[in-house]
């Protein structure tokens, strides 16, 4: 029952890690599914993170924090389209623009707002997002197995875990069923014989990346308002980076790139906790080895294991209508 409780803890914490992965992935989808090169998650998570934490700080609400967040995200995927949609700019330069831009203003206005290194006042009470009890979490606790596995795994996530996982099925939902998906695919495979039906190809890329920002706000705001508990720094660490590894691992479609963001989120998970650990015939392993293991799991998939992926045909390429 230990090993139980032990797998359990460890499912848990990946739940919580992979979170800020499944909403840049998803997000990451919309993006490049509609033919957009989007490497600009990282920044728009990033931007979101400090926006959530510093008004929610000053407005002692999480969810006008989170509101913000999203209205950053959104500001930052907007100006991406603008750069690479409309006016035709290289959407990789873009991104890495967006994200450069960001890593270095958030922590600068941060330090010049609140004076204490480039970070933000901790969040307390409501400026945070709260663990959730579901129904009968704690009546059905002692049943073992089903009642333990609901009560400490399913039960006990803050609000934007469990949006998190909706977005996965509503993600392929609007991909797959509706005629926004439709065009969205359709662009990114063949946007001359969209604008030949009379749509307008920049107007859906738009769209698409609206969508990007506003999972993207959500997820960089849970970091700074919910996993944690204040901005810092560079939080996202690579995160962004690591969803569209994903994405390209799940070959653009929800299912598998959920798979492979809670792959990444477990190999995440288990290096903290073996981080000074003593393991037999080894012994401890060098923390720095440890940090890297979610990179170099991503790099041996990517290079060895994932196989031919087929991006959309048109992605990374601007569209120019023919007169």
């Amino acid at each position: 029952m230990e090993e139980f409780q032990i797998f359990i803890t460890l499912m848990d914490a990946t739940f919580r890690v992979a979170t800020p992965l499944i909403l840049a992935a998803m997000a990451g989808m919309f993006s490049e599914r509609s033919g957009v090169v989007d490497i600009g998650l990282e920044g728009k998570m990033l931007g979101a993170a400090f926006a959530a934490a510093t008004i929610a700080s000053i407005s002692g609400s999480a969810w006008v924090g989170l509101g913000a967040g999203i209205i950053t995200s959104f500001s930052l995927s907007m100006l991406h389209a603008y750069a690479c949609v409309t006016h035709k700019g290289n959407q990789v330069v873009s991104g890495m623009a967006i994200n450069i831009m960001v890593a270095g203003l958030a922590p600068t206005l941060a330090f010049a707002w609140f004076r204490m290194g480039g970070q933000t006042p901790a969040l307390k009470g409501d400026e945070r997002f709260q663990s959730l009890t579901l129904p009968f979490a704690d009546a059905v606790r002692d049943i073992p197995v089903i009642g333990y596995t609901y009560a400490e795994l399913i039960s006990g996530h803050n609000i934007i875990v469990y949006m998190a996982a909706a977005s996965v099925p509503i993600s392929a939902w609007v991909l797959f069923r509706t005629r926004f998906g439709l065009r969205v695919r359709a662009v990114g495979e063949n946007p001359h014989a969209v604008d030949t039906a009379g749509i307008s190809v920049n107007a859906i890329r738009y769209q698409a990346l609206a969508v990007t920002g506003l999972l993207c706000g959500i997820g960089g705001s849970y970091l700074s308002t919910a996993h944690g508990a204040a901005f810092i720094r560079d939080m996202t660490a690579g995160k962004g980076y690591l969803a569209l590894a994903a994405l390209i691992f799940g070959k653009w479609k929800p299912l598998p790139t959920l798979l492979a963001c809670l792959l990444f989120a477990f190999t995440d998970a288990v290096q903290v906790r073996l981080q000074g650990v003593d393991l037999p015939i080894v012994g401890v392993i060098p923390v720095q080895f440890i940090q890297a293991l979610p990179y170099v799991l991503t790099v041996l998939l990517l290079a060895g294991f994932v196989g031919k992926a087929n991006p959309p045909k048109a992605i990374g390429e601007p569209y120019i209508k023919e007169r």
